[in-house]
């Protein structure tokens, strides 16, 4: 009996214990449940379970004609994983690999591929590099090569696709187009209109399979959102002459920087808008946005003193003022004209001269007792506060009062007066001479006509009237009649044309700014104006920071940017259809390059060659050679089922060709079409996909 009883306390010993761990692991249990349940599925649903993002399409910015100015290209970067290729596939089909890779990339022979794709696969090299950055061709006919199209698992091919931002036309605009950057800031419109190019971004939930590869759950997607397109007021043409001329001036002078704006009368568009800065190097880029940085202006500010004086009736254009022996002391400083004293002569001399003298002697005396007067006015034109153009990065202007901590009694109206101790931007400039220009009425410059989407557009952007009536309009015309004269008897006069007239000031300042002292000899030559001038179309500024005792006046480096910008926009904005072909070539004969019949039609007929009978040059695509009033010509229609030959067409042209026949075209470089993906005379399939190479 006591052996039973001890085996039954055992067991009820041992049943107790199985019964308080059962509890402990139901309590456990539900504690888990309970408590840590929802995290725990949580976690569990991520080790099988991911979100997705999927990247919207970024919209394009086009100008208004349509001409494509910056988009989103597809790129990848291609590596092999040898660790997944077999042995005898490798060898049996490496020859074959070597010389289409060496046949695609042309950056080595098929021994040197061979040699570098045996090393790879001896040392099992996962993730070994074959090209970075191919377009999207490219990577469609790798992905055919042998062994590579047999995917990741058996061929080791391994695509890292991403996007890369290009501007068809290069350093065109470069600087107002903008930047998009993946890892950095944006600037220019990129970065004002990001949020409308940028889109929304869509997500799927993808889960892990068995064989460890990801599928979508289906009903999982939020599709995104593309970007839309932005619609920009800049004319490729004359952005490009505007660039051209500029760097010209630059290059022949050695200068800092340069910048070059043109902006519409009746609207306030910005046609063009040229940015160069000299690099290490010697050469000029797009570097800064040098139209919204404030400066000391010189001598274009004297426009400003005149509106005051006009306003409010302390002088006319045809009053006199004294400018001495061009030298005039102020305190313990002195104001200096750089003619040998011009004395006795009219405000409009005085204006088309350019007499600092006189201007600073005329503001001190009319408004030395109430200095705020003036100031006034100078705040009316909105100098004082940024213009406001849809662009980012445009610095605050600086506009003295009386109560500025600099302010001196003496001497910082009469040199204010004739350009010092205020900065504004040449935008700022531009947009006051505009004014006068457009009869008093002052237009806010901008750069965006309108947001598309698929086309149609979302958004329009209207001109914006700033100031109805700047002054008085015997004030507007005495204005309009001084800048006439500074460009026929005055510091401009070497810019006048047989086939217009112009109206403008020229500018020159000593500078002083970051680290520069006004002994260092850095100056600054300007041009503003505008033309024609009996019916203006278009007002330029031009602005060129000089060397240290470098060319600066702005005649010199100013006048002829906007020469060169006018005799462009006239002849082919304004009036230069009735040109005479004489003056224009010597002899009737001509090369013609590759390019629309509509095209060769156009500069044909500005040059005065018949036009060839019985055909119809509307969409004929010409590959002409003309030295007798003839063309060669090749109808579209002979072309329409096979992809058209763009080679030595500029990028315009090859898009109306391309486009016409329905292929979708993506460019890369700048130039001329030296490559296009899809040789000539393959069969049309529409929709399909042709990159043009430039150069």
């Amino acid at each position: 009996m006591d052996v039973k009883k001890d085996i039954r306390f055992r067991v009820y010993i041992s049943f107790t214990g199985i019964v308080i761990l059962a509890v402990a692991i139901i309590a456990k249990a539900l504690s888990i449940q309970l408590g840590e349940g929802e995290a725990l599925r949580a976690k569990a649903d991520r080790a099988h379970t991911k979100k997705e993002t999927l990247f919207p399409e970024r919209g394009n910015i086009y100008s208004e004609d349509g001409t494509l100015l910056s988009s989103t290209i597809p790129q990848f970067d291609l590596r092999i994983d040898f660790g997944a290729m077999n042995k005898d596939t490798f060898h049996v089909y490496l020859d074959t690999l070597s010389k289409c890779m060496s046949s695609l990339f042309k950056d080595g022979s098929s021994d040197d591929y061979k040699r570098q794709l045996r090393l790879a696969f001896n040392s099992k090299d996962r993730y070994w590099l074959i090209k970075r950055n191919v377009l999207y061709y490219q990577y469609q006919e790798v992905r055919n090569f042998p062994i590579l199209n047999k995917g990741k698992n058996k061929g080791g091919f391994i695509v890292e696709p991403h996007s890369k931002r290009v501007n068809p036309y290069g350093m065109l605009a470069y600087r107002t187009i903008g930047l998009w950057r993946e890892n950095a800031a944006n600037v220019g419109l990129e970065h004002k209109y990001d949020s409308i190019l940028s889109g929304k971004e869509g997500t799927r939930i993808i889960r892990k399979t068995t064989g460890a590869t990801w599928m979508p759950i289906e009903g999982s997607e939020v599709d995104p959102v593309n970007g839309q397109d932005i619609v920009t007021t800049i004319d490729i043409n004359i952005q490009d002459v505007a660039e051209h001329s500029l760097k010209d001036v630059l290059e022949k002078y050695n200068c800092q920087y340069g910048t070059a704006i043109v902006m519409e009368v009746q609207t306030g568009k910005i046609r063009a808008m040229a940015n160069l800065g000299r690099q290490p190097d010697g050469s000029y880029w797009e570097d800064y946005n040098y139209a919204l940085i404030p400066t000391e202006p010189g001598s274009t500010f004297k426009l400003m003193s005149l509106y005051s004086l006009l306003e409010d009736g302390y002088v006319n254009i045809n009053s006199t003022v004294d400018a001495g022996n061009g030298r005039w002391k102020v305190g313990t400083q002195t104001v200096v004209d750089d003619h040998q004293g011009l004395g006795m002569m009219t405000v409009k001399k005085a204006f088309a001269l350019s007499s600092n003298v006189a201007f600073a002697k005329m503001v001190n005396q009319h408004y030395h007792d109430n200095p705020m007067k003036y100031i006034r006015h100078l705040q009316k034109l909105g100098l004082n506060k940024r213009t406001g153009i849809d662009l980012t990065g445009e610095q605050n202007p600086l506009i003295k009062t009386t109560a500025s901590k600099s302010w001196n009694t003496v001497t910082s109206l009469p040199w204010i007066g004739y350009g010092y101790e205020s900065k504004i931007t040449p935008m700022h400039t531009l947009m006051v001479y505009n004014a006068i220009a457009n009869g008093g009425k002052m237009m806010k410059p901008y750069l965006v006509s309108s947001i598309q989407e698929y086309g149609l557009p979302v958004q329009q952007f209207e001109p914006k009237v700033l100031i109805e009536q700047l002054g008085k309009p015997e004030t507007i015309r005495q204005m309009q009649e001084a800048m006439h004269a500074v460009v026929l008897e005055g510091t401009a006069k070497a810019i006048q044309s047989p086939y217009y007239d112009a109206a403008g000031k020229t500018g020159t300042a000593q500078v002083a700014d970051k680290g520069i002292r006004y002994s260092d000899g850095v100056r600054q030559g300007s041009f503003v104006g505008y033309f024609p001038f009996d019916k203006p179309r278009y007002t330029i500024a031009v602005v060129v920071r000089s060397t240290p005792h470098g060319a600066y006046y702005g005649a010199v480096v100013g006048a002829p940017v906007f020469k060169a910008i006018a005799d462009k926009l006239y002849a082919t904005h304004i009036g230069g259809w009735n040109t005479p072909a004489d003056s224009l070539v010597k002899e009737k004969s001509i090369v013609a390059k590759k390019g629309t019949g509509a095209s060769l039609s156009e500069v044909m007929q500005v040059l005065g060659f018949a036009k060839p009978t019985n055909i119809d040059l509307a969409g004929i695509t010409t590959y002409a050679r003309d030295s007798s009033n003839r063309y060669t010509v090749r109808k579209q229609n002979d072309i329409r089922s096979t992809v058209p030959d763009v080679n030595g067409m500029g990028l315009r042209d090859a898009l109306l060709v391309l486009e016409a026949a329905g292929l979708k075209v993506t460019v890369s470089g700048m130039g001329k079409v030296l490559n296009q993906s899809v040789p000539a005379g393959n069969r049309i399939i529409k929709g399909q996909n042709i990159h043009l190479q430039l150069g």
